[in-house]
């Protein structure tokens, strides 16, 4: 069963993050099923650290970037989404190439939602594991 209360494609996705920090970083939305949302970005000058290798701060970026939007998806009409805690665990190093992220929810209720984001090199291996709790706010 799905999740999503909203409609979306992937070339609206894409184009919500044009001119901020999504689109600085690269990344791109790539796959919507009932219940995932997934993202890739590369791992070049703009998302690697001094030391060559993936900044865990955009690791992060990615994983706020999926559950932010998993989280919009998951509203209806003036609701907004907004992260209140992001945590990281990074598990393997990754230099080159790009990094995958798969966004699945762990509790979506009605003021709060938790989200489970794994990042994957290009081998399909683990790099970080992620989660992020979001609060879901009415416009005023």
């Amino acid at each position: 069963m799905a999740i999503w209360k909203r409609e979306a494609t992937l070339a609206a996705l894409n184009a919500s993050g044009e001119n901020c920090m999504v689109a600085h970083c690269g990344i791109q939305f790539t796959r919507l099923t009932e219940d995932t949302l997934e993202a890739t970005m590369p791992v070049d000058a703009r998302t690697r650290q001094p030391f060559g290798l993936l900044h865990g701060g955009a690791s992060v970026v990615l994983a706020e970037t999926l559950g932010s939007m998993a989280g919009y998806l998951c509203t209806e009409g003036d609701a907004q989404i907004v992260g209140v805690e992001v945590n990281a665990n990074h598990l393997r190093a990754v230099t080159e190439g790009e990094v995958r992220g798969c966004c699945r929810a762990v509790h979506l209720g009605r003021t709060q939602q938790v989200w489970q984001i794994d990042i994957f090199d290009a081998q399909g291996r683990m790099s970080c594991t992620s989660r992020l709790t979001t609060r879901i706010q009415l416009a005023r």
